[in-house]
């Protein structure tokens, strides 16, 4: 083993807290991939999680910096030692990958590999990914692998841990999946009892107004005041229903959890890449979080589906006693007083009163070509 006694078991004991630490799939990945990187003194440490395509659904690396990582290309395919890990759910020490017969070459910006140490993660007779080392700082006489038989078992001990974490990641996600969906639900059951029974008065209503509008006019003038009336009258119960109607993530997790979560599936969903950052926000009213998060929604909906740009960025950070957050985006931008003019808000009416509403403010930057960055202020309690 790389660490003595002592040193090697604070370290295992370091890298097992480390992993129960979080919640977030993506968070637990790069935790185990940094603790066996660390733990095994290696270059190189990376972890796949296959799909059911011959590819895989993420691949995180430690050791390769972000320009490198992008410079390689696309995620990997399942062939080589990689397949030969998930296909057969055996340990894998070699002395020089690239002298193995199933090695099949990596793309040229790929940093050179030699001495490997990868394991299977199993979830029961589950192969759920695959962890592997590589490059081991330690002299290595010509021929030989610097992974020891210390080392294959003490990731093995790592990678029973991790396949542990990385499944209370997952149902946890799961979990969260449902209470959004159960939210639904709940919004569509709140929005039928408060909105449907005016609706459907407003629709009688109407036919009336049209049967009476050229043998009564007087009457039919009547009864489109009573349209417009009961139309008042349901778009106030919408908004009232909608308004009540706080998210249960806010509740649970708080507001930065709530949006990092969020965010995280907007990034798998769309194809542009979306990202999250958070420094210091304390616990605000839960009138500050909702509208933050409501405000954050709508910003990054209109960012997905308008900007067409590559990269939308959101950060939230502690300004005195409240919170900023900013949302941007580098796609095509928009003079906003063309906006107004032309009558389109893009949602912008909604998030201003949305932030006036709880004592804040919302200010729009953008141009054509320029891309577009929304920030919201709003104070503390």
């Amino acid at each position: 083993m790389s660490h003595g006694p002592r040193s090697g078991l604070a370290a295992v004991s370091s890298a097992l807290l480390a992993m129960s630490r979080h919640l977030e799939v993506r968070d637990v990945l790069k935790t185990i991939v940094a603790s066996a990187r660390e733990l095994l003194d290696a270059q190189y440490a990376a972890l796949g999680v296959p799909d059911d395509h011959g590819g895989f659904a993420q691949f995180v690396v430690d050791g390769v910096s972000d320009d490198q990582w992008k410079a390689i290309g696309p995620l990997p395919r399942q062939h080589g030692i990689l397949a030969a890990m998930l296909r057969e759910a055996t340990p894998q020490r070699l002395a020089d990958v690239r002298r193995d017969p199933r090695f099949e070459g990596w793309p040229s910006a790929h940093p050179d590999l030699a001495d490997f140490l990868g394991l299977p993660i199993r979830d029961g007779d589950e192969v759920i990914g695959a962890l592997f080392l590589a490059n081991k700082r330690c002299p290595k006489p010509e021929g030989t692998c610097g992974f020891t038989e210390d080392d294959e078992e003490l990731l093995g001990i790592l990678a029973q841990h991790a396949a542990i974490a990385l499944t209370n990641a997952r149902l946890y996600e799961r979990s969260r999946e449902l209470t959004i969906a159960e939210e639904r639900s709940r919004l569509a059951h709140e929005l039928h009892d408060a909105v449907s029974q005016k609706l459907f008065s407003l629709r009688l209503t109407a036919q009336a107004a049209a049967r009476l509008v050229d043998r009564d006019p007087s009457r039919a003038k009547g009864e489109l005041q009573q349209v417009a009336a009961l139309a008042a009258e349901a778009a106030d119960e919408l908004r009232a229903a909608v308004v009540e109607l706080r998210p249960a993530a806010l509740d649970e997790d708080g507001l930065v959890a709530t949006l990092r979560t969020q965010i995280q599936v907007l990034d798998r969903a769309h194809s542009a890449r979306v990202t999250f950052t958070g420094h210091g926000v304390r616990a605000l009213p839960a009138a500050q979080e909702e509208a933050v998060l409501r405000v954050a929604q709508e910003a990054l909906h209109n960012a997905l589906r308008h900007s067409g740009g590559d990269h939308v960025d959101v950060t939230l950070d502690r300004r005195g006693g409240g919170a900023v957050l900013r949302v941007s985006d580098d796609g095509s931008g928009f003079d906003p007083r063309l906006v107004r003019r032309a009558g389109r808000h893009l949602g912008l009416v909604s998030m201003r009163d949305r932030a006036s509403g709880v004592g804040g403010r919302l200010t729009v930057e953008s141009a054509p070509g320029k891309g577009t960055t929304i920030e919201m202020e709003v104070p503390g309690g």
